[in-house]
């Protein structure tokens, strides 16, 4: 017993380790998107005030679990971007132990050693290696998803509907876990009593939602975010349209579609108990954020990496030695690939290196307009106003005086006081490969099914709006201008 968990300590260290040096370029990284927006600013309210539903921006239905974690963690440190980011890989470092210790669990009939196999599958997914460092919640809902299959396979029904119950405490989506447990023990084991375990995440949960109405109002934190992922979700076009981008996220893109080949010619490698209840969890996991969510965003997704990797290193064994490697280098390639490459269509900057572009471009800007327009009325669209309006994201050193415009629609930017206005800040807030949008079909699909609408150009802005380009940074296919009203040349 002190050996084995002499050894999990050991690969502890040696993946936080690795995660860590990983990650070292981007510890100073100013917060991202969703982070600025949301969970960085819910953290310094219970950091700063105690308050367990947010304050400083919009409350919503997520849980307060991650939000408590970096709370504690800077109460120790002290608030930093580095303690934050070092603080969700020491997380993420968790995830790769219980994803190393479930493969080893599900594969242990499997010749080889798929369980390596499955890490690194796990370290070389682009999306995996952005998340790792981010204040969000999937990458905290995969490590506990993982460490609750691992303890329900070992039988130890009450300590995971411990996990269980901090998984959905980090996001509500994971009551899918301790439901297909739940369900499992109820139906096929027969066994009552421990299926009555998993009452317990559900009464978390419904613990957290009477909190949120009670402080809001309403029981997902606000009626905005109740209308866009629980009604506007439940349409048949967007959930069919979100399974087709989940397939195509797991099964195809960055050489995953030769895993995919590999568990068509391996499956009958993955039958049994184990196997079943692990499928079982992650197709609950990927139908219910398919179902729910207006966004579709592909990392509601992470939490299925660790079943799914290690299914394909176990479906893998089916080739020869050889075929075996040469098929998990190439796809170990792929992924690694992916992370520096960005593709020929719309995709979320958070899947790669991508965020870290626009990231640069938001800071590079923000620093411009500190040195050259300080105290000039700033319009732009969200996240930049947040970023220049929040020192502690990262991105300034005070406060500026901004206008926030919902998006860069010509319609939407000429809603806003121009009159008002000093500087307009416009950026590429989708990736919008030249020439792909240019297909009529395909830009109606994404208008009718994901709320997509072309930016204005500059030549639309000069002429509808009177205001005139002076700076344009540009990044890998990035890029974010700064504007002048025509009534003002210089500041």
């Amino acid at each position: 017993m002190k050996s084995r968990a002499k050894a999990i300590a050991i690969f502890f260290a040696a993946f936080a380790t690795l995660l860590i040096f990983d990650h070292w370029p981007y510890l100073k990284l100013p917060f991202f998107w969703d982070e600025l927006g949301q969970f960085v600013p819910a953290s310094l309210d219970l950091y700063q005030s105690g308050a367990w539903v947010a304050k400083s921006t919009l409350p919503n239905v997520h849980p307060p679990g991650v939000m408590a974690y970096l709370a504690l963690v800077w109460r120790i440190f002290g608030f930093s971007i580095p303690a934050t980011r070092v603080a969700m890989l020491i997380f993420a470092s968790c995830g790769v132990l219980f994803s190393f210790l479930l493969a080893i669990r599900l594969c242990r009939k499997t010749a080889g050693a798929p369980a390596f196999a499955a890490v690194i599958f796990l370290l070389a997914t682009p999306m995996f290696y952005t998340q790792s460092m981010m204040a969000q919640l999937d990458m905290p809902a995969m490590t506990l998803t993982a460490l609750a299959l691992l303890l329900f396979l070992d039988d130890r029904f009450a300590w995971c509907a411990v996990a269980c119950s901090a998984l959905v405490l980090v996001k509500e989506t994971g009551i899918s876990t301790p439901f297909v447990f739940a369900a499992w023990l109820w139906l096929r084991e027969k066994k009552r009593r421990e299926a009555l375990y998993f009452l317990a995440p559900a009464i978390a949960l419904a613990a957290w939602l009477l909190v949120l109405r009670h402080a809001t109002g309403h029981w997902l934190g606000n009626e905005e975010f109740a209308k866009y992922n629980v009604g506007d979700s439940l349409k048949p076009a967007h959930i069919l349209g979100t399974l087709e981008r989940r397939f195509y996220f797991l099964f195809i893109s960055d050489g995953l579609w030769i895993g995919a080949i590999t568990l068509f010619i391996g499956a009958r490698l993955l039958r049994g108990r184990e196997w079943s209840i692990a499928f079982l969890t992650g197709g609950a996991q990927i139908l219910l954020v398919s179902v729910f969510g207006g966004a579709s965003l592909d990392r509601y997704a992470t939490p299925v990496f660790p079943i799914l990797y290690a299914a394909i290193a176990a479906a893998g064994s089916v080739y020869p030695r050889s075929w075996r490697w040469a098929t998990q280098g190439a796809m170990t390639f792929g992924l690694l690939l992916g992370l520096f490459w960005n593709p020929p269509y719309p995709f979320s900057y958070e899947n790669n290196l991508a965020m870290t572009d626009f990231v640069a471009l938001q800071r590079d800007a923000a620093s411009w307009l500190e040195a050259w327009a300080p105290g000039k009325r700033v319009a732009s669209s969200w996240p930049f106003t947040d970023a220049v309006q929040r020192p502690e994201m990262g991105y300034i050193h005070r406060p500026m005086n901004v206008q926030a415009a919902p998006d860069f629609r010509l319609e939407s930017l000429a809603g806003l006081n121009l009159r008002r206005v000093d500087v307009l800040v416009v950026f590429s807030k989708t990736w919008e490969p030249e020439g792909f949008l240019d297909w009529d079909w395909f830009h109606r699909y994404l208008r009718r099914n994901w709320g997509f609408h072309r930016q204005a150009t500059s030549e639309e802005i000069r002429r509808g709006l009177g205001f005139h380009p002076v700076m344009k940074i540009t990044r890998r296919g990035q890029w974010i201008e700064i504007y002048l009203p025509d009534r003002r040349r210089e500041l």
